[in-house]
């Protein structure tokens, strides 16, 4: 479980990330992080991280998240962008929106929210895209729209 360094001195179980908060540890407000970083404590607020963040089993997020690459193992509520992915691995449960190109669910995950996937060209796309939404019997097969107009002579 445990990981030493080439020189024999300290141990490290987070496997090179340069942030841990471990468990049992709480924090609120607004966490910036450059590296590879992994939470197992309590965290509300917001988080960026500017590479890779893994919220681990034991970790209770309550936080807006932005992130290269996000990992979700533990409970996170809040939404989650993610700019290249996002994987919410079992036991993982995210109760939030998720705005990312690449998004990874396994199996024993609970999610509860919204996806959007694409980039910001795709995001843009969509606000300028016009749905037209038809009533039931409009989109019916042939039969019944013609029973319709047949009807409305």
């Amino acid at each position: 479980m445990f990981e030493r360094d080439r020189d024999g001195g300290q141990t490290a179980e987070t496997g090179g990330t340069s942030a841990f908060l471990g468990k049992g540890s709480r924090v609120t407000g607004k966490l910036a992080f450059e590296g590879t970083v992994r939470i197992e404590g309590h965290v509300e607020g917001e988080i960026s991280a500017q590479d890779t963040l893994i919220i681990g089993e034991s970790a209770v997020v309550n936080a807006q998240i932005t992130g290269a690459s996000v990992v979700v193992h533990g409970r996170v509520t809040g939404d989650i962008t993610a700019r290249k992915r996002l994987e919410i691995r079992a036991p993982g449960k995210l109760f939030g929106n998720i705005t990312t190109p690449s998004l990874v669910i396994h199996e024993g995950v609970i999610f509860e929210g919204q996806c959007s996937m694409g980039g910001a060209d795709a995001q843009r796309a969509d606000k300028d895209r016009k749905v037209a939404f038809f009533p039931k019997e409009e989109r019916a097969d042939g039969a019944a729209l013609k029973a319709h107009s047949e009807l409305a002579k």
